[in-house]
């Protein structure tokens, strides 16, 4: 048995319970083996799997509030910071019902190497909360989020761990936590990004994973010889990924036509209209239902989810496992070439295995979402940044920066592929680049 195989046999007997992030932890043993192998004695000696597998800490705690009909509820909060060997942990906070330790261990390990494809000194965490802010009023939220804040301050701060936002977790959100911080600590620092521009926040940081998305897609496209410009794309979700994904391919010369949320997903033959999007889900918060009454030429599936569109390009913004084996092949054989993941691990195994059966037969293009969705946590770590210079730079300034984060990120994915598999192979890319920079530190730094 090899050293990955053991390290993975291990850890499947300890946490039995926690398939998500088995599921996580196997994805990147298995392809970060090959590098694993060229220095196994080393690794070996300093169990350095055993100690990436496992958070360096997990923090939970009861978050009790009181809804305005008076009554005192009880949700879970979570924190798990899972490595700093580059830097403080950085990863969001997740308020949703399907929050739980693990999910958020899942999320955490993915970020350990997504933060570390950006170049940047972030480690990898996230947390977050099983608490449910749809249908709450502000002064539910707001109540909610002092609660969990007045537990989870204990354990964070500019220079430890900086959580951002996350599914659940916006604009508002960020703003009562971090006044509760304030009030609690009487620091005024950069300790949570996704922060309002009125303090602290940085421009281009709300198109950042939407806008980092398409530009790596379109540095993968220009890699296959092709290039955006009237490629019809599929996007899944309606959130700010989606929504500034839709904007910035539209930008390019691409046409998208499609997008979705809970309720079923729009086709638009002539293109999603960015504005009509961002006014059902940002001012109304509504159901994408409503883009039909305003523009005629859509149509609205209900309850249906938009793999069926024949397309060159998708990318699925919306949430875990929301592409499987089945979607993948409907998407290969109506012609899709190219798969960029806004979302956290949006394709499960089934799907991923059709990707790489077609990369081999006919050079698919699947870029997994540690490496293509890494441009919101990058605009965070730039937050960070200008937090502490106690600057603040232009939206010109920190969108020229993303797009050579972006870049970068795609050239050292691509060169790790070709190092240890095929050039196209950027599930093998991605995870191995972002593994043996973590990997050199946690070496350096010592049993610790």
């Amino acid at each position: 048995m090899s050293y990955v195989e053991e390290v993975y046999a291990n850890l499947q007997e300890k946490h039995v319970n926690e398939p998500e992030f088995l599921e996580a932890a196997k994805r990147v043993l298995d392809t970060i083996a090959p590098a694993v192998a060229e220095n196994e004695e080393k690794y070996r000696s300093v169990s350095l799997l055993e100690r990436l597998v496992e958070p360096e800490r997990i923090v939970t705690f009861r978050v009790p509030w009181v809804d305005d009909a008076g009554k005192t509820q009880v949700n879970l909060g979570y924190r798990v910071q899972f490595n700093s060997a580059i830097g403080p942990y950085k990863g969001g906070l997740r308020f949703d019902k399907t929050v739980n330790q693990s999910v958020l261990k899942f999320l955490g390990f993915e970020q350990i190497f997504k933060n570390s494809l950006t170049g940047l000194p972030i480690g990898g965490g996230k947390g977050g909360s099983d608490f449910n802010p749809k249908g709450r009023s502000d002064a539910e939220v707001m109540r909610f989020c002092q609660s969990f804040m007045t537990e989870l301050y204990k354990y964070i701060g500019a220079n430890e761990d900086v959580p951002a936002g996350d599914m659940g977790v916006g604009g508002r959100e960020i703003g009562y936590l971090y006044g509760q911080y304030k009030r609690i600590t009487n620091l005024y620092e950069g300790v949570l990004t996704g922060k309002g521009l009125s303090f602290g926040g940085s421009l281009a940081r709300p198109e950042a994973t939407g806008y980092g998305l398409v530009y790596i897609t379109d540095e993968m496209v220009k890699g296959a010889g092709k290039e955006l410009k009237d490629k019809v794309i599929v996007v899944s979700g309606s959130g700010n990924v989606a929504q500034y994904a839709i904007q910035k391919a539209e930008q390019l010369g691409a046409k998208v036509v499609t997008c979705s949320d809970r309720n079923g997903y729009i086709y638009d033959p002539d293109g999603i209209k960015f504005d009509v999007v961002c006014e059902i889900k940002q001012q109304h918060r509504a159901s994408l239902a409503e883009y039909v009454e305003k523009v005629p030429t859509a149509q609205f599936f209900p309850g249906e989810q938009p793999w069926g569109v024949k397309c060159d390009i998708a990318l699925p913004c919306a949430t875990q496992n929301e592409i499987n084996g089945a979607a993948a092949k409907k998407l290969i054989n109506n012609g899709c070439w190219c798969v960029a993941e806004g979302a956290n691990m949006p394709s499960d195994a089934d799907a991923i295995d059709a990707y790489e059966e077609a990369r081999k037969a006919n050079g698919f293009l699947y870029m997994p979402g540690k490496a293509a969705n890494a441009g919101g946590v990058a605009t965070s770590a730039l937050e960070m940044s200008q937090n502490s210079e106690r600057l603040s730079w232009t939206f010109e300034e920190v969108d020229s920066k993303l797009q050579g984060i972006m870049a970068g990120i795609y050239a050292k994915v691509a060169e790790a592929a070709g190092r240890y598999s095929d050039k196209d192979d950027f599930v093998t890319g991605a995870n191995i680049a972002g593994f043996l920079k973590v990997a050199d530190a946690m070496v350096a730094q010592g049993n610790v």
